[in-house]
């Protein structure tokens, strides 16, 4: 059973729990101590899920579980037995308010993450599966619950002098680092289809971050373009890609050095070189961003991605990554720490 569904099953139960609980007590001890005002302990947990109905189902319940008990203590005509019945009642009115005013408030919450979704979708885009002679997959995993979109990004984009694509990393998290990530991408589909050499798209990035990001922030992102059986990459401060040859030779094409982040011109660094290497038929590439090889066991130790190449190799893709992906998981064993985008390309 998934962690959210049991814990929905036993606050469902909860209440009845509560209530047999109190039942059994008061049966048990008998008159000598009243564990009648008790019993509106039912109603009180019932708001925190279900229905309206469902609330009132239990004060019904918690209701006639009250007077029997009062008139097995001897209280139901008493004062004492009186406001027992008061409080079941009062307790239940309590929680219908209350369950009207979540309902309200998770029907705000569904609008909101509709809007939220649709332009997730916008922001990342789903990747061809193949382009320009390359089969390609992508998985973005979201260090937070539910979300589909952080600080990482990635895009494809099919360009009259080759298929381009990025793999970044924002500095930071929450709206802040979505609203980055939008520019970033927005302005690498519109440079990809106007600019003939892959520096200027990296340089139309960084004005474009800089213009974006104060505070020193930044952009980590590597810039690939492959054309025909060779790929050129731009990096800026992005971990290496991992490329495997079709004998299952590993290498991590590098720069001669590494140049500053995205938004981090002002420093007046040298901007990145772009570097080559070969991208044969049967070649994958995989472009990823820290939150993979960062990902820590519970003993500390990082994911090694060198010795889990392996899973990429002969499966499709898309396949490939779920493979990964799932190694990734069981090696963290918990949540994850960071985002993590993954983009592989396959040479066909």
């Amino acid at each position: 059973m998934r962690p959210k569904s049991y814990r929905a099953t036993m606050l469902s139960l909860l209440p009845f729990a509560v209530m047999a609980v109190v039942t059994v007590a008061d049966l048990a001890v008998g008159p000598a101590v009243v564990f009648l005002p008790l019993v509106s302990l039912g109603p009180a947990f019932a708001p925190l899920v279900g229905s309206w109905r469902r609330t009132a189902a239990v004060g019904g319940v918690a209701l006639l579980l009250c007077a029997a008990l009062g008139w097995y203590n001897g209280l139901l005509y008493t004062p004492r037995g009186w406001m027992s019945i008061a409080s079941v009642l009062g307790v239940t009115g309590a929680g219908l308010l209350a369950v009207s005013l979540r309902q309200e408030r998770e029907v705000e919450l569904d609008h909101v993450r509709s809007i939220a979704e649709t332009a997730q979708r916008a922001l990342l885009r789903p990747v061809p599966r193949t382009t320009g002679g390359v089969r390609m997959a992508v998985c973005y995993m979201s260090a937070v619950a539910e979300a589909r979109i952080g600080g990482d990004l990635y895009e494809v984009v099919t360009s009259p002098h080759g298929v381009r694509v990025i793999v970044g990393d924002v500095q930071g998290k929450g709206l802040e680092a979505v609203e980055t990530a939008a520019v970033v991408l927005g302005t690498f589909r519109e440079a990809c289809l106007n600019e003939v050499d892959l520096a200027a798209v990296g340089s139309r990035l960084e004005r474009a971050v800089e213009r974006q990001l104060d505070d020193e922030k930044f952009v980590t992102a590597v810039l690939a373009e492959v054309a025909d059986e060779e790929v050129t990459f731009l990096n800026y401060g992005h971990p290496a890609p991992l490329l495997m040859s079709g004998d299952g030779t590993l290498t991590w094409p590098e720069p001669d050095s590494y140049a500053l982040p995205l938004g981090l011109g002002a420093h007046n660094a040298s901007p990145p070189k772009p570097y080559r290497a070969g991208f044969l038929s049967g070649d994958d590439l995989l472009l990823y961003t820290d939150g993979l090889t960062e990902a820590r066991d519970a003993e500390g130790r990082f994911y090694p991605l060198a010795e889990r190449a392996h899973l990429l190799k002969g499966r499709d893709p898309e396949a490939a990554l779920r493979a990964l992906r799932q190694d990734l998981l069981q090696h963290i064993s918990g949540p994850l720490q960071d985002d993590t985008a993954l983009l592989m390309l396959r040479h066909s």
